[in-house]
């Protein structure tokens, strides 16, 4: 059955937003809605090659404290979703609720969860998050809609550390072989830091390849081509808590700092190329009074950015954002966010809205 469609508000307009003109240059939003009711979600986005968009989302309406599952949802029309299959179903009082997805080189979904086990009240009822588990790898060869499940192949993490988180998307290098990013936090610091991990065999195995930061957690990566990659991580502390920018020349086996992408309370994020060459990072908004989602755009491989572009800014506390993107055949993009309401629908969900961004 279909996931209704409940409508949040349809803007045939700009939004604020400069790339540095003297004239204002803004998003056209063209649709805005409730994707799936009652779920956290924290989504991925990946397309299949049939341009199916499906969505890897956690499925449960609270930030971690309940059991629940990694699901996948799909639309062929960027409107309507529509449930295709569970890739990591819980264990008992324990979550799968922490995912990196994409797709391998023959086409299989790949998907992988990590997520913590729970501590229950006599009641019942989860009283705290113990421990980070070990990421499972989660492969389907049919779109999404049953699951092979892999809990022992994916390396772990040294004893001195949390086991490792994944996030963001799984994609090619310019060797081939498969990257995806992982953080771990260090048990006696309490510093997290992110790896980039490398399987030669199509994501059936995977070896840590190189450190991107030891002082960052969520991280999305992105292969610009010819080797050359581009990282967007969620950093820590001081910042409190910015989008900081890696660049690796070899292929991910090393990085160096590039520079903020963005300001402080705004993260995570998540980087894609446009059709018409563009790159766009688009990431979350959690200041006050302008909660929601922004995006920026590079016409020269990220070296810089236009001024942030507001997709949306009236969600109703900083329990949101983490936004991914996915350009659809008619050459819109859909992007894809969290929220723990919206003033026309106050509980979790996974919204969506559908823009045009500015011309080149």
């Amino acid at each position: 059955m279909k996931q209704s469609l409940i409508l949040i508000t349809v803007l045939a307009g700009a939004l604020a937003g400069k790339l540095g003109a003297a004239e204002p240059a803004a998003p056209v939003i063209t649709t805005r809605y409730v994707a799936i009711d009652n779920v956290c979600a924290w989504p991925n986005l990946a397309a299949l090659r049939d341009g199916t968009i499906i969505a890897t989302i956690f499925n449960k309406p609270t930030h971690g404290r309940a059991e629940g599952d990694v699901e996948c949802w799909v639309t062929s029309d960027g409107l309507f979703w529509s449930k295709r299959g569970t890739a990591a179903p819980h264990e008992d009082s324990a979550n799968r609720m922490n995912v990196a997805a994409g797709l391998a080189n023959n086409g299989d979904m790949l998907v992988f969860s990590s997520g913590w086990s729970l501590k229950k009240d006599d009641k019942g009822k989860v009283a705290a998050l113990v421990e980070v588990l070990a990421p499972w790898i989660c492969r389907s060869s049919d779109g999404g809609c049953t699951w092979k499940v892999d809990k022992e192949s994916f390396p772990r993490a040294s004893e001195d550390r949390t086991e490792y988180i994944p996030f963001g998307d799984v994609l090619p290098g310019g060797d081939g072989a498969l990257r995806v990013a992982c953080y771990a936090r260090d048990r006696k610091t309490k510093q997290d830091g992110v790896w980039m991990f490398r399987s030669a065999d199509d994501g059936k195995t995977w070896k840590v390849q190189s450190c991107i930061s030891d002082s960052n957690n969520e991280t999305a990566i992105f292969h610009l081509g010819s080797g050359k990659w581009l990282a967007a991580a969620r950093s820590l502390g001081k910042t409190k808590q910015r989008l900081d920018l890696f660049r690796s020349d070899d292929d991910g086996k090393s990085w160096t700092f590039a520079e903020p992408v963005s300001g402080a309370s705004q993260h995570p994020g998540h980087l894609m190329r446009l059709k018409d060459g563009r790159l766009v990072v688009t990431y979350g908004n959690r200041i006050k009074g302008q909660q929601g989602v922004l995006a920026r755009l590079s016409a020269d491989e990220g070296k810089t950015w236009g001024e942030p572009l507001t997709l949306v800014n009236d969600l109703l506390s900083g329990d949101c954002g983490y936004p991914a993107s996915a350009q659809m055949r008619d050459g819109k993009i859909l992007t894809a966010y969290y929220s723990n309401g919206a003033p026309a629908h106050r509980r979790y969900h996974m919204g969506v809205v559908i823009w045009t961004p500015p011309a080149k």
